[in-house]
């Protein structure tokens, strides 16, 4: 078992925060303390980096959307990065890959650039 660590760094687009090890029924609860803990302002966008996401079950995905819901709160946006393909598997059973915008493996340092 790999514990739960994030990662958060700030960019002119918004926060990207780094998502490592194993977020299950005992680490979700970390993450969703971390994701609303983010000050978000309207037009920013959240990007969650799973590139280095060892396992996730529903507690997880449960989290994510936790995070959509505190991002549209704040009038801003939400992608996914890196998404390991046990959980985009997931996410397309569940109908969940329609509603995260996920993306294979942007380099999030350029993503202040311009998306």
């Amino acid at each position: 078992m790999s514990p739960l660590t994030t990662t958060v760094r700030d960019t002119e687009a918004g926060p990207v925060l780094t998502v490592t090890g194993e977020l299950d029924y005992n680490t979700a609860d970390e993450l969703r303390q971390v994701v609303t803990g983010l000050t978000l302002t309207p037009g920013q966008r959240l990007v969650l980096d799973l590139g280095r996401l060892d396992f996730c079950d529903s507690s997880g995905i449960t989290t994510f959307i936790v995070a959509r819901n505190h991002a549209t709160a704040a009038q801003a946006d939400i992608a996914l990065v890196a998404v390991p393909a046990a959980v985009l598997r997931i996410l397309r059973i569940t109908g969940l890959d329609q509603v995260f915008p996920h993306e294979p493996g942007l380099d999030t340092r350029d993503q202040a650039a311009g998306d």
